[in-house]
């Protein structure tokens, strides 16, 4: 049975053994993202990774921002427009994403809210803040007095 084993040199110069994946089809076109190993390890909620999954999919990967609407994250993710909402809040607090509202002018130059402005935060920032705020909820150890 062949399973596709093929030999690259790695960057280092050295052999590295690639398996083909010949049960999975990738697209051809290359209609497919990535998300960070890392996001995996911040104890999402299924709603709050689905969300952000999403706002993934929409980003331009050179600015790190997009622009989708509540409504349109709502209607690819399935969910209530409050409970994206309250998922998006949940990613801010969790500094995976930063969040601006934008400002539209209409053509009788009236000033109205535009759709919110998303940027992806770098996913260390996550990991660390989370690793920090694990650490502050730890019990301090009680200072064991040397006896004499």
């Amino acid at each position: 049975m062949d399973i596709g084993v093929e030999f690259w040199k790695n960057h280092w110069g050295g052999k590295t053994t690639e398996i083909k994946n010949t049960y999975t089809k990738h697209s051809p076109l290359g209609h497919y993202f990535l998300l960070p190993n890392e996001i995996f390890t911040l104890g999402l909620s299924p709603g709050e990774l689905s969300v952000y999954t999403y706002l993934i999919f929409c980003e331009d990967r050179k600015t790190h921002q997009c622009w989708p609407s509540i409504g349109r994250i709502s209607q690819n993710t399935g969910m209530s427009a409050n409970t994206i909402a309250k998922y998006i809040r949940q990613l801010e607090e969790k500094l995976l994403i930063q969040v601006e509202p934008t400002k539209v002018h209409t053509k009788s130059g009236e000033v109205r809210n535009g759709t919110l402005q998303f940027t992806i935060r770098p996913i260390q920032e996550a990991v660390d803040y989370k690793l920090e705020k694990e650490l502050a909820a730890l019990p301090e150890k009680k200072r064991a007095r040397k006896r004499r």
